[in-house]
């Protein structure tokens, strides 16, 4: 088995005073040798914007950008004619492919939006750039991993252009969490939203990550109420 573990303290950190930004992969102005990516896991960052701010209309290709908002609610427009607000419980994914413009807003004049925004190496290149997102509610996410997003069209999930899956959980104290990994080409990366857990002898708090490949399966405890978001990715680039 092999490991990484990143503190949350050890993370990237910017602050542009409309945007606090933490990095756990190296981003913009943040570059750690060591911290390029997690497979084809490129970029994990944790975005608080305050009311009325944003990211203007800008380009991407050729990747794939998973946003998840966990206090407030992020305004999206994009050139594919994509308009619309996500908000805590929803998840929006964005198959850049061969270029598309968006803009990011905090939906709210007065209150502060948290979310994560994942980049994901693709599978393909140069696709027909593609927008969706999905609600999930506490329930389903209740004391299991619930998969969020898959690497093939399912029913409930969001499906991306590589070969990866994602799952978000709440979890009770004392829980147990199993989770199999699909193939010898594929690790995980653990993000601790809230809470606190163990794997092995390595415990991890709030914003704490870790990454794990050559692996079959993890097995983990949960200490206190907890969010996770749990990232299986091909490690070969």
């Amino acid at each position: 088995m092999n490991i990484m573990i990143h503190k949350s303290e050890s993370r990237g950190h910017a602050n542009h005073g409309w945007l606090d930004t933490f990095h756990t992969f190296s981003f913009g102005m943040y570059h750690e040798p060591s911290r390029i990516h997690f497979g084809m896991l490129r970029v994990l960052n944790d975005d608080f914007v305050i009311g009325g701010a944003g990211f203007g209309k800008h380009n991407h290709d050729n990747m794939e950008i998973i946003s998840i908002p966990l206090q407030g609610s992020l305004a999206h427009s994009d050139s594919t004619g994509n308009e619309g607000v996500i908000s805590t419980g929803d998840v929006q994914i964005m198959s850049a492919g061969s270029g598309i413009q968006h803009a990011e807003y905090n939906a709210s004049e007065t209150e502060l939006v948290n979310f994560l925004q994942l980049w994901i190496i693709p599978k393909e290149k140069n696709i027909q750039p593609r927008y969706d997102q999905l609600s999930f509610t506490k329930e389903q996410l209740r004391n299991q991993l619930r998969p969020i997003v898959s690497a093939t069209e399912k029913e409930g999930t969001l499906w991306i252009n590589q070969d990866a899956e994602l799952y978000l959980g709440e979890f009770d104290a004392s829980i147990e969490i199993s989770h199999d990994i699909k193939s010898a080409n594929h690790g995980i990366y653990i993000f601790v939203i809230e809470g606190s857990l163990t794997i092995g002898d390595i415990t991890l708090n709030k914003r704490d990550g870790i990454g794990i490949y050559d692996t079959d399966s993890v097995l983990a405890t949960v200490h206190k109420h907890s969010k996770l978001l749990l990232i299986e990715v091909p490690i070969k680039l």
